[in-house]
């Protein structure tokens, strides 16, 4: 968790095991001892957050009174990556790991198939609440959602209109309006 905090502030070129081990309150030596490198530490928590989806979805669930209001504290969390649009172009640039490095890669996949699935559920529940209408496509709904997330979160950084939760919220909710009962 400490690596994740340091990632919130540094990008992949400045991060070091040095600034991990200060905020873990450990040594740099201790880290190499346990993990090996920076990369091989960073591929662990790549690893670790790729079996968390359905938790943090369930949390979510909790949190929340109905699938909708789930749907949108989702998107409400997605914005947080993008407080700034450094702190956006940050997390893009973990991103451009995650595409290009093999190892990553198949940890953002299994992340990223978790979430759709999640999405199709909340779809399907908000159909089974009546919150969106029958005839509603859960699975291409959930995968138009999935896009309007990660496009408005860069449209957003592109005008910087307003916060990127309220954007992307604003745009969430142009895409549920004719599904809406």
């Amino acid at each position: 968790m400490a690596a994740y905090q340091v990632m919130q502030r540094l990008g992949p070129g400045d991060l070091t095991l040095a600034d991990i081990a200060g905020e873990a309150g450990v040594t740099a030596g201790a880290l190499v001892q346990r993990f090996g490198s920076k990369r091989d530490l960073l591929l662990k928590l790549s690893e670790r957050f790729s079996t968390g989806t359905g938790e943090m979805f369930a949390s979510l669930r909790q949190a929340h009174r109905s699938p909708l209001a789930t749907l949108r504290a989702y998107a409400d969390c997605m914005a947080g990556m993008a407080t700034t649009p450094a702190a956006l172009m940050r997390n893009l640039s973990y991103l451009q790991i995650d595409l290009t490095d093999e190892d990553f890669r198949k940890h953002l996949e299994k992340s990223a198939r978790a979430t759709r699935e999640e999405l199709q559920n909340l779809v399907r529940d908000a159909i089974a609440a009546k919150e969106l209408v029958p005839a509603t496509n859960a699975r291409q709904l959930a995968r138009t959602i999935e896009a309007i997330i990660g496009g408005s979160m860069l449209s957003w950084a592109h005008y910087q209109e307003g916060t990127a939760t309220k954007y992307i919220r604003d745009d969430l909710n142009a895409v549920l309006k004719p599904y809406l009962r």
